[in-house]
């Protein structure tokens, strides 16, 4: 079985497992207690925690170590406009093509704090320009939230132009960067707070991070024992933050190698899906988008039908966001880009891993898709 769908998850590295290990085992104590077994916890998650900031570029203070990409979005889109309020700070700019955890935070805020939130509009590539986040930010702006390459289409936004806007109007920038942590180089873009998952990376599910720069506010959303400087109570996952830490400091040595390596197999992919099959589109950005995703759609023909017979012949890809799986509805990342609801419904993602991927690769994937688009059409 061919696995395309490490936008989604990627399998845990070994390295990053002997890592973990001792953890998990003899060095098993809890950060908060102050004896030997805390100690030696507390020492690990401060090395983590320096690791995790080196690689975003910010002090190892300012990282929070969380659940998830899904809680770190939340903790800084939620912690950095709450924390706002009694500056009168009210408004929220978020664009239309950013992963649920974001939109579904906003539309929490306008509901039960009656913050306003406006979107820019993307072009139909998915790209945020300048002027159009010029247009939305104002004096009362808290926050401005970006994903800085889109899980479902790719295209990777220009961070520091968008970054000097958001600064210029008196906001704060959050960054995504989930999908392309391990892709992109990540430090000095000029953002204020950073969201990154380890599953994506080689660690483990169930930890993530957000680094927010410590002269931005941030109001927590879990409370307790005070724990990660008071701004996200909670027992911390010792483990899955030293796992974290080795994956994403693997995926930065190895990230300009990997991203020339993998970006070129990828273009090849995409120029023989495009060849293969007449309905074929590459949505997204054709240049300015992760180096590991070819994103598709196929008029005429169902997406999840197209999937179902991929699988059958042996690859495992997906239609977008796995966050939005099993969602009937097509995808608002296609449809903010000006994509045909119907046409949208026909969206195919393949997602590659760091690997070294088979010189035959793409000519036997196109020929699968091809297969596959027939059979579904009939």
């Amino acid at each position: 079985m061919l696995y395309l769908d490490h936008a989604a998850t990627a399998p845990v590295r070994p390295e990053v497992l002997d890592a973990m290990r001792p953890y998990l085992t003899g060095t098993f104590g809890n950060p908060s207690s102050h004896h030997t077994y805390g100690e030696a916890a507390t020492d690990a998650l401060d090395d983590a925690r320096s690791r995790v900031a080196r690689v975003l570029g910010m002090r190892a203070g300012d990282v929070v170590f969380t659940a998830g990409g899904t809680e770190a979005n939340n903790l800084a889109v939620k912690g950095i406009v709450l924390a706002a309020l009694g500056t009168g700070r009210r408004h929220l700019v978020v664009s239309p093509i950013e992963h649920e955890s974001i939109l579904e935070s906003a539309d929490f805020l306008r509901r039960f704090h009656d913050i306003e939130v406006t979107m820019p509009a993307v072009d139909a590539q998915g790209r945020i320009t300048a002027d159009a986040l010029r247009a939305q930010v104002r004096e009362d702006t808290a926050l401005v939230a970006l994903g800085h390459a889109n899980n479902e289409i790719g295209t990777v936004q220009d961070v520091s132009g968008l970054a000097a806007v958001t600064h210029t109007a008196g906001a704060a920038l959050h960054l995504d960067a989930v999908q392309s942590a391990g892709w992109l180089p990540l430090a000095g873009l000029g953002a204020d707070a950073v969201a990154i998952a380890g599953h994506k990376l080689g660690a483990p599910k169930g930890i993530g991070a957000l680094a927010v720069r410590g002269r931005i506010p941030l109001e927590p959303l879990l409370h307790g024992g005070g724990q990660e400087r008071g701004r996200r109570s909670g027992t911390e996952n010792v483990a899955g933050a030293v796992g974290l830490a080795v994956a994403l400091d693997l995926a930065e040595a190895e990230r300009a190698a990997a991203s020339a390596r993998v970006g070129a197999a990828t273009r090849r992919v995409i120029a023989g899906i495009l060849a293969a099959v007449p309905q074929a589109v590459l949505t997204g950005a054709p240049e300015e988008r992760l180096p590991a995703t070819a994103s598709f759609t196929f008029a005429g023909v169902s997406g999840e039908a197209v999937l179902l017979e991929l699988e059958r012949r042996g690859v495992v890809s997906s239609s977008g966001s796995a966050c939005a799986a099993g969602n009937d509805e097509p995808s608002h990342v296609l449809l903010a880009c000006g994509v045909d609801p119907g046409v949208a419904q026909s969206a195919v993602r393949f997602t590659f891993g760091r690997e070294t991927l088979p010189d035959d690769l793409p000519r036997r994937l196109a020929a699968l898709v091809a297969e596959s688009v027939r059979a579904v059409a009939g």
